[in-house]
C-alpha cells in the first residue's frame, strides 16, 4: 500500500475546519500492533490527556502543536518527528495542524 501523506493532510485538514470539535482522524495503517493514524486539529483544539500506548512517535506533517506531558509542554513544529512519552500525555494545535501518530499496541 501507498500513500500520499500531503493528499491524506489536505483533506482531514479540511475536514477539521468544518467538524464541531474541530478534529478529524483516519486510521491509515494497521498491520497487526501497528497502527499509524493522520489527525488533524484546528487551532487551539486540545487532545485530552490520555495514556500512553507502549511505544509511539508523533510526526508532524503541518502547523505546530504542543505535547504536552505532566506539568510541561513541547512545541513541534512540520517536520520534526518526536518519541511520545511514556506518561499520560495530550496534544494542543498552537495552529492548524496534522500530525501522523505511529503506535505499537500490545
Amino acid at each position: 500500500m501507498i500513500l500520499d501523506l500531503t493528499a491524506l493532510a489536505d483533506e482531514h485538514l479540511a475536514a477539521a475546519r468544518t467538524a464541531p470539535h474541530g478534529r478529524s482522524a483516519h486510521l491509515v495503517v494497521h498491520d497487526g500492533v501497528l497502527r499509524q493514524t493522520v489527525i488533524a486539529l484546528t487551532a487551539g483544539t486540545s487532545l485530552d490527556e490520555h495514556n500512553a500506548p507502549p511505544a509511539a512517535s508523533l510526526q508532524v506533517l503541518r502547523g505546530r502543536v504542543d505535547l504536552t506531558a505532566a506539568d510541561r509542554a513541547e512545541e513541534l513544529r512540520a517536520g520534526t518527528l518526536r518519541m511520545i512519552p511514556k506518561e499520560r500525555h495530550g496534544l494542543t494545535a498552537l495552529e492548524d495542524a496534522v500530525v501522523l501518530l505511529t503506535a505499537v499496541n500490545d
